[in-house]
């Protein structure tokens, strides 16, 4: 337990020094933790016997995650992220040449990191800009972690005390209804705060945004829980003493963050 809470103390602080020490700052360390992010992700899918094209994810990933925030940075063309496209597929051929007798499973899980890992991180970086496109905001980015945050407290605190249905047993026999809603109700008051301090929007729209990240926060938390169970372990990677591996930590972000930025875009353009 004293692991955990020092790892949790130091890692909040990076966590919000992230977003606070300005705009380079953000996208570096936020491309470095999808990579890591990444790389754990290859490295548990391998236990299972499958070899995603580890090398090429991580370089096509790279690039993709550049390419999102020079959008920002540069404000050049959609269509130039297209350059991605011929390293992405260049895992179709690499696999060529390697003697596997699950060539298209490889093939697959390479894809589905940056589905599942790559495009997230995007869509949480690119919440640093969705005020205005081209200059950086921490409000957003820090309102987000913030009340996921609040929510997995809030479901742990509320659980705890008046859980009984169980939410889905099967992947996450710990998660009751009763915490899920308790997070949500904590998250939407710490958005409902948020909104006296951040005038970006109207206290419905925060308390909105903090409905959806308990929702798909949730959601994400499930998903890595069945992800693990199908790969019989416990805890994604030992990054973090006490709290298991990176996806252990940002789980929620993984579903919530291109929601929420969906759901942000709409409202404010």
């Amino acid at each position: 337990m004293k692991t955990r809470a020092i790892t949790a103390f130091f890692f909040t602080i990076v966590m919000l020094g992230s977003v606070f020490l300005g705009t380079y700052v953000f996208t570096a360390f936020y491309l470095i933790l999808s990579l890591l992010s990444l790389f754990e992700f290859y490295k548990l899918i391998k236990n299972s016997g499958i070899r995603p094209h580890r090398n090429i994810g991580l370089a096509a990933s790279a690039l993709i995650f550049l390419m999102a925030a020079g959008l920002h940075y540069l404000k050049y063309d959609v269509k130039y992220l297209l350059l991605c496209i011929p390293l992405i597929f260049s895992v179709f051929i690499t696999e060529l040449y390697k003697k596997s007798k699950i060539p298209f499973a490889n093939i697959s899980y390479t894809f589905v990191g940056f589905v599942y890992v790559t495009f997230p991180f995007c869509f949480f970086h690119a919440l640093g800009f969705i005020h205005s496109w081209s200059e950086y905001n921490f409000h957003f980015p820090l309102a987000f972690l913030l009340m996921l945050w609040a929510n997995d407290t809030g479901a742990y605190m509320f659980g705890v005390k008046y859980g009984k249905r169980k939410l889905f047993e099967r992947h996450s026999p710990k998660k009751s209804w009763e915490g899920f809603f308790g997070g949500m109700f904590t998250a939407a008051l710490v958005g409902f705060g948020l909104s006296f301090l951040f005038k970006e929007t109207t206290p419905v729209v925060w308390v909105g945004m903090a409905i959806l990240i308990a929702s798909f926060g949730t959601l994400g938390d499930l998903v890595e829980s069945m992800l693990k169970r199908s790969l019989d372990t416990k805890d994604s990677g030992g990054m973090l003493p006490g709290h298991g591996g990176l996806l252990d930590r940002f789980d929620g972000l993984l579903l919530s963050a291109p929601v929420v930025y969906a759901y942000l875009y709409l409202i404010l353009y």
